[in-house]
């Protein structure tokens, strides 16, 4: 049996699915509110909050806009860049000044689910990556926060390189 997190997750997914099938002009976001769905599954309000920011975020891909009270709303977008600059630009705020090389596998795993790298992209940036991090480790013995640095440009580096092939 399935999380009542991937319950969640699965719904409102199957929210866009629904959306798209029907070919609505706006299929790349979905509306409903906290109260609707914690009904529905039976839990509480926080449990569809711990859903949103850990399932629907930025790096998979969307983008939650809420407002909370009576009228209160959640509204989930679908990030969609067709244009390279574009998707560099959205690689760059996402990883950021330093990067974990933890938070790079995630990262790319992300990225691998949408389509956006093939499996064998993303295990040529993680070996690059951990090259990267062992080089720092033991031949140069840089600092960790500028052992971040250095991976993170060269993650934004590969995957920008890979939007212009």
């Amino acid at each position: 049996m399935s999380s009542l997190t991937e319950v969640i997750e699965s719904y409102i997914n199957e929210l866009f699915q629904q959306e798209e099938q029907e070919g609505a002009a706006e299929a790349d976001r979905v509306s409903l509110r906290r109260k609707d769905v914690a009904e529905r599954f039976g839990c509480v309000p926080s449990q569809i909050n711990y859903v949103l920011r850990s399932r629907f975020t930025p790096e998979r891909g969307y983008i939650v806009e809420s407002q909370r009270g009576g009228n209160g709303y959640i509204r989930i977008l679908k990030i969609s860049y067709d244009m390279p600059e574009d998707r560099a630009r959205h690689i760059d705020r996402i990883v950021g000044e330093s990067i974990s090389e933890a938070d790079a596998h995630r990262l790319l795993t992300s990225l691998q689910t949408r389509g956006m790298v093939s499996v064998r992209e993303r295990l040529l940036i993680e070996i690059a990556l951990r090259h990267i991090a062992e080089l720092c480790d033991t031949t140069f013995d840089v600092s960790p926060y500028k052992k971040g640095v250095m991976q993170a440009d060269l993650l934004k580096r590969m995957l920008c390189g890979l939007d212009l092939v």
